[in-house]
């Protein structure tokens, strides 16, 4: 991955700027769709054909401006001319956001037998997982999905976000920062349920932050774990962390392409409308149809879900 990454680059010393060379089967204009599904996001912008986004490296606020030029993405620092490390930490976060180091050429042969996978993939093409890098971040923007719809879940981010995030002032607009699992885990159930999280939601956030914080857990350690079965049931052990849950994580922040959280009602939507079925298929029908997409499961459900909104 490193080597592939450190190929991509392009930094120009006289530029505000650093570019990173995209695979051929590499779609801004698709992920970008994703990006800007819903208008209540809080974490990034997106403006026409680019996107702002505020990440920190080495504990400085960075605004990123990213946007696609002829098979290259261009990351411009438009508040500031930070030094070539954090440019090429900006580069590299942006490179696991769009999992880019990903050599998707067995997944588009999956069409060839496979009807539906044949229009997915052919009307969605260059659609990549796009990822939840920090893992904080991915827990909890999944807890506070369960069992909620995506609209109050973008609602309740922001609530959170506004409330324990770092912000960013520029242009007269303000970015955020994901609230840090240390900030998180000083706080009482009471501070979350006011901003309408459920008790459980809120024991779950709070407890998860504890464990982060006290270094139970971490990205780093789960990724020391040398497969996804041992990932599943290592978060599996985590109150609060049930199975759609932890492959949530494990798809988005863990970048596991064979994480399938299939009891998902989007999954199950979408079939129903690609296939014209009657009713929504059932988990045992799903599990039949996805010995077909055997070790790419999230990125069959990634296509899924696209198919879902406009």
């Amino acid at each position: 991955m490193y080597k592939e990454f450190n190929e991509s680059l392009i930094l120009d010393k006289n530029k505000n700027s650093i570019s990173i060379l995209t695979p051929k089967d590499f779609s801004f204009k698709e992920c970008l769709v994703f990006l800007a599904r819903s208008r209540n996001e809080v974490l990034h912008q997106v403006n026409g054909e680019y996107f702002l986004k505020l990440i920190k490296i080495e504990n400085r606020l960075i605004l990123l401006k990213v946007s696609s030029d002829h098979n290259q993405l261009l990351i411009e620092f438009p508040d500031q001319n930070p030094s070539e490390e954090i440019k090429v930490a900006a580069a590299a976060f942006i490179w696991e956001l769009f999992d880019l180091s990903r050599d998707l050429t067995e997944f588009y042969q999956l069409s060839k037998d496979n009807q539906m996978l044949k229009l997915l993939l052919d009307q969605y093409f260059g659609l990549r997982v796009i990822g939840i890098p920090d893992l904080f971040e991915a827990f909890t923007w999944a807890i506070m999905g369960q069992q909620i719809n995506l609209s109050f879940a973008f609602s309740l981010k922001r609530s959170f976000v506004e409330k324990y995030g770092e912000s960013f002032r520029w242009n007269d607009e303000i970015f955020w920062l994901f609230p840090t699992p240390d900030g998180i885990s000083k706080l009482e159930v009471s501070d979350l349920t006011s901003l309408k999280f459920t008790t459980r939601k809120a024991e779950y956030v709070i407890g998860i932050a504890k464990l982060m914080t006290e270094g139970f857990i971490s990205k780093e350690s789960l990724n020391r774990l040398n497969s996804y079965e041992k990932k599943l049931n290592k978060l599996l052990e985590i109150r609060g962390i049930g199975n759609w849950t932890a492959d949530y994580v494990l798809m988005k922040c863990l970048q596991e392409k064979s994480a399938f959280p299939i009891a998902d009602v989007g999954i199950h939507n979408a079939l129903k409308n690609l296939l014209s079925l009657e009713k929504k298929p059932s988990i045992e029908e799903i599990k039949k149809m996805a010995t077909k997409w055997k070790g790419w499961e999230a990125y069959v459900t990634f296509y899924l879900w696209r198919s879902l909104y406009s």
